[in-house]
C-alpha cells in the first residue's frame, strides 16, 4: 500500500482537487451547488480559511485556499465539508452492503489531491488551472460562461480580463495536469 505523505504547513496556501466516487455522467456537485456552498460556509465559521480560487464542476472541484496563522489541519476542514454535503443531499446513489454497514454514503473518492503552493509563479499557475478547468472539460466555450467559479470575482477585481482564455486560441500549456 502506498505511503501517502501530506505536507502540513501552518498558514500554508494549498491547491486541492476533490472528486466524486462515481464521476462519469454525475452532476451531483452542480445540481446541489447550494448545499456545497452552505457546507463550506458552515465549516469556515469554525475553521476559517481564505479562498483564493475555486471551481465546481459536475463531478469534481478544484480550489486554492490559504489557512490562517498557526493552522495546518486542512484535512479536518475537508472532512467536515464532505460530511455536511453528504448528509444534506438526498440519498439517491447506489450503495454496496459494505457502505451500508459502515453507514457511509460513498459520494466522494477517499483520496484527494493536495499541493502546497511554493511561490507566486506556482500560485498563478494553479489559479489559472482552476479557472480554465470548465473550458478544458468542454463545459463552456469561454471561461466566463461557467457560473460556479471564482473567475467572475477575479475578473471583476481586474485580476483577469473578462475574455481571458476565451476559446480555441487557448495556449495548450494551461492543460498540463
Amino acid at each position: 500500500m502506498p505511503n501517502y505523505r501530506r505536507i502540513w504547513c501552518p498558514a500554508g496556501t494549498y491547491f486541492f482537487t476533490h472528486a466524486l466516487r462515481v464521476r462519469h455522467g454525475n452532476d451531483l456537485l452542480v445540481r446541489h451547488i447550494d448545499v456545497l456552498r452552505e457546507a463550506v460556509r458552515i465549516v469556515r465559521r469554525s475553521h476559517p480559511f481564505q479562498i483564493h480560487g475555486w471551481v465546481v464542476l459536475p463531478d469534481h472541484l478544484h480550489c486554492l485556499i490559504e489557512l490562517p496563522q498557526g493552522e495546518a489541519d486542512f484535512a479536518l476542514c475537508w472532512r467536515l465539508i464532505k460530511m455536511i454535503f453528504s448528509r444534506d443531499v438526498p440519498a439517491e446513489e447506489w450503495r454496496s452492503k459494505i457502505l451500508l454497514r459502515r453507514r457511509e454514503r460513498g459520494i466522494w473518492q477517499r483520496r484527494y489531491w493536495e499541493h502546497l503552493i511554493r511561490d507566486d509563479e506556482d500560485f498563478c499557475r494553479h489559479l489559472d488551472y482552476i479557472h480554465i478547468n470548465p473550458l478544458k472539460h468542454g463545459l463552456v466555450q469561454r471561461v466566463s460562461d461557467w457560473p460556479y467559479s471564482t473567475f467572475h470575482r477575479d475578473a471583476e477585481s481586474g485580476r483577469y480580463p473578462l475574455d481571458w482564455a476565451g476559446g480555441a486560441e487557448m495556449d495548450d500549456s494551461l492543460y498540463d495536469d
